[in-house]
């Protein structure tokens, strides 16, 4: 017997810096006072996104962790996606994952070089200016195996053979980040997460992250830099034994993958034809045996935004460049896939107009077919 999900990533833009005046002060509470309420017109429209694509395994990037009791996630939940919005059917989620991230977290260190140690912003271990912030959040209508799940939150960057950590140098060819700054410096700016979700007896892992943009820095191109060593991770992950057996998890437990199906989601903040970043790491992983990239997901939308460029339809963010991904494993056939760009001219393109409209990203899902045991 045989399966067809589908599997999405969306980049919601759900940061409490969204929904507060500017100048204000902000922190993850102020998401889940507009989560309690059911009734912020951006975050219904999100909820309407997902209403109108209907995945059955969705990752929501840029969604504030800050409740250790997951009331944020489940206020969504209740008062977004199970309310139906704009006339789509609600849809419900009976099972979620949620864990801590990088960003807001303090180093202790002067991390940005701007002389002070500010406990926030370019300080902290992943950029944010409060624990949580740009955080993440898989959605599902399969079982989450949460014993199995692992998180990778605070894997040095230094224990990775032959990244690119040590060679981030200032102008006068000085190392950027101090012997005790490497020494603490974790890889993933927000985490990297393997969450195994059972279907009808078949598992599959979902490989969630959102790597650093790899813009944001100077000529030393420390952002450009993580980036790459983020989406390598993945790389070496699914490569399974020698290649990753340098890696372990928050647990202590060691190793990779080793030929599981697999569906690595997440905006990666990287095209190996456009952007600022380092295109040997999407473009390796891309090109990785064990990974299914065949499918290209576009959009009419995207075309219709930039007819000049070539690359306009598979684009996923509306600051043209293809950042989002759905990348299954070779053992997973695709059957469709898309992103939800709407033309200017569809009655939905109110969703997507701008970014206040729902987010600056577009939603991307592919359909894939796993094989069951029923």
């Amino acid at each position: 017997m045989s399966q067809t999900l589908r599997v999405a990533t969306f980049n919601v833009s759900m940061e409490a810096s969204n929904y507060v005046m500017q100048g204000k002060q902000v922190n993850g509470e102020k998401l889940f006072l507009n989560l309690a309420t059911g009734m912020h017109p951006q975050i219904k429209n999100i909820a309407a996104i997902i209403q109108q694509v209907r995945p059955d395994i969705i990752l929501l990037n840029e969604f504030d962790y800050t409740f250790s009791d997951d009331l944020g996630v489940k206020a969504f939940i209740k008062n977004y996606l199970n309310v139906a919005q704009h006339g789509a059917k609600l849809i419900d989620y009976p099972y979620f994952y949620v864990a801590p991230v990088n960003t807001g977290v303090d180093s202790g260190l002067d991390l940005d070089k701007d002389g002070i140690a500010s406990g926030k912003g370019g300080d902290a271990f992943g950029f944010g200016f409060y624990p949580g912030q740009y955080g993440m959040v898989v959605l599902s209508r399969y079982p989450i195996d949460k014993n199995n799940s692992r998180t990778f939150q605070n894997f040095l960057w230094a224990d990775m053979p032959n990244n690119l950590l040590a060679g981030i140098k200032d102008e006068q060819g000085v190392s950027w980040y101090s012997d005790e700054a490497q020494s603490v410096l974790r890889l993933s700016s927000k985490s990297h997460w393997d969450v195994p979700i059972e279907v009808d007896g078949k598992i599959l892992h979902i490989l969630a992250s959102h790597p650093t943009p790899p813009v944001f820095d100077g000529p030393e191109n420390r952002n450009g830099k993580r980036n790459h060593d983020e989406i390598r991770f993945w790389r070496d992950y699914i490569s399974g034994e020698q290649q990753a057996a340098y890696i372990y998890d928050d647990a202590g437990k060691t190793g990779g993958l080793a030929g599981q199906h697999f569906a690595l989601l997440g905006d990666l903040n990287a095209s190996e034809v456009e952007g600022d970043g380092i295109n040997s790491g999407i473009g390796s992983l891309l090109a990785h045996k064990l990974v299914n990239a065949d499918f290209v997901p576009t959009s009419q939308g995207g075309l219709m935004q930039s007819p000049e460029n070539p690359h306009a339809a598979s684009h996923t963010a509306d600051w043209r460049m293809r950042a989002d991904y759905v990348l299954p494993s070779c053992n997973l056939s695709i059957l469709d896939g898309g992103v939800f760009w709407p033309t200017p001219d569809d009655p939905q393109f109110y969703l997507v107009k701008n970014r206040k409209a729902s987010s600056d990203h577009r939603m991307v899902w592919l359909d894939i077919v796993l094989e069951t045991r029923n």
